[in-house]
């Protein structure tokens, strides 16, 4: 069985995050468009027979019925791929939502909140989609496979292991209650980083389709994924690279590859500052970082700072088509010994930090920048 993955394309969002620079949006948005059609392309002459779209296909919020209009067409195009789209909580399949009420193509497949089983011959595909901003109980946990000895699929979006409250409200998922129930690969959304090269087990992020800016950095676009099963004479769970054995004598043979579509690729570059000793300079320095054209970079100050940096006068001076953002990570050197022998308010503040270094109750790091808290906070 072959198919292909992809999540998290969020056509119609308004990437405020790339305001720094006029008309990036717009030219992201035409660059998401051709991401997603290159990859209705690679369908086409692949002739793929199944895309598994793992939630926030769109936003909600901003989408346009023109935009629904075009993703609509391109699926025309494939008529022989089956598509199953599984909402997330950037687009839940809502009343009012174009899940609801427009008229899609009859290769498409949505999933709602009632989770839903899909046979085909190879496959039986399990389905569940948000139908709000927000789910804590899905009860995909609580879903019996009906058929072991074919491949059993769940598409859905969330939170795979959640620890931090926020991630328990869209879709909390448990990795060990999955591997119970047997799917032989969970095409999951939601999470922007791609995970199938350390991912041991079935539970897969193909990553957004594009990258939304500097907190996704790295290649960006979907999974070409080939699953087989087969009898064996082997009776227990044994991972060879791409291929496993189950409790049930069925070999599972899995080929995932990365295929990038988004061309532009977002940098950081780290700049050690403690030798520089004027504005002058510093401007030089940040002016003179050898860039790609095709890349977009965030240069982020390090070190000890000698000048006071007034940022939004150095972004004013060194931002252009490559280098969309300055951040100031740097700090400033203090004579520890001399602050801490002085009698008043800060001498003290610094003795406890430093006495609190000496039994190890905080690194010399954290004390330092404890320090330039305080300090910082006087002025």
């Amino acid at each position: 069985m072959r198919f292909i993955h992809m999540a998290d394309v969020h056509f119609d969002s308004p990437f405020t995050v790339l305001a720094s620079r006029e008309n990036l949006a717009n030219e992201r948005r035409l660059e998401q468009r051709k991401a997603f059609a290159d990859t209705i392309e690679y369908i086409k002459e692949n002739e793929i027979p199944f895309l598994f779209i793992s939630g926030d296909l769109y936003e909600q919020k901003y989408i346009r019925k023109s935009t629904i209009e075009y993703i609509n067409n391109l699926f025309k195009e494939i008529p022989n791929t089956q598509i199953f789209i599984s909402p997330g909580n950037h687009d839940p399949f809502l009343i009012n939502s174009f899940y609801n009420t427009f008229e899609w193509n009859n290769n498409v497949t949505i999933f709602n909140s009632e989770i839903k089983i899909i046979e085909t011959e190879e496959a039986d595909i399990y389905g569940f989609g948000f139908t709000d901003f927000y789910c804590e109980n899905s009860q995909i946990e609580k879903i019996n496979i009906k058929n072991k000895n074919k491949i059993n699929i769940l598409i859905t979006h969330g939170s795979l292991d959640a620890s931090k409250t926020l991630d328990m409200q869209y879709n909390p998922l448990n990795s060990n209650k999955l591997k119970e129930i047997g799917f032989d690969y969970v095409a999951l959304g939601h999470i922007h980083k791609a995970n199938y090269e350390e991912n041991k087990n079935n539970f897969i992020y193909p990553g957004s389709l594009i990258s939304f800016g500097f907190d996704e950095l790295g290649e960006h676009g979907f999974l070409d994924v080939e699953i087989n099963k087969n009898n064996s004479e082997k009776n227990n769970l044994i991972n060879l690279n791409n291929s496993e054995i189950n409790n049930n004598n069925l070999k599972i043979n899995k080929k995932i590859k990365f295929i990038k579509v988004d061309k532009r690729i977002f940098e950081e570059i780290k700049l050690n500052i403690s030798e520089i000793n004027s504005e002058e300079e510093l401007i030089e320095k940040i002016k003179n970082v050898k860039t790609d054209k095709k890349r977009n970079y965030k240069i982020i100050l390090e070190g000890y700072k000698n000048i006071e940096i007034d940022l939004n006068k150095i972004q004013k001076m060194v931002l252009n088509e490559n280098i969309l953002k300055v951040k100031d990570f740097s700090k400033v050197k203090y004579d520890i010994k001399e602050l801490a022998n002085q009698n008043n308010l800060k001498g003290v503040f610094i003795n406890r930090i430093l006495q609190k270094e000496e039994e190890r109750l905080c690194t010399k790091e954290e004390a330092e920048q404890a320090i330039e808290i305080f300090i910082n906070a006087l002025k």
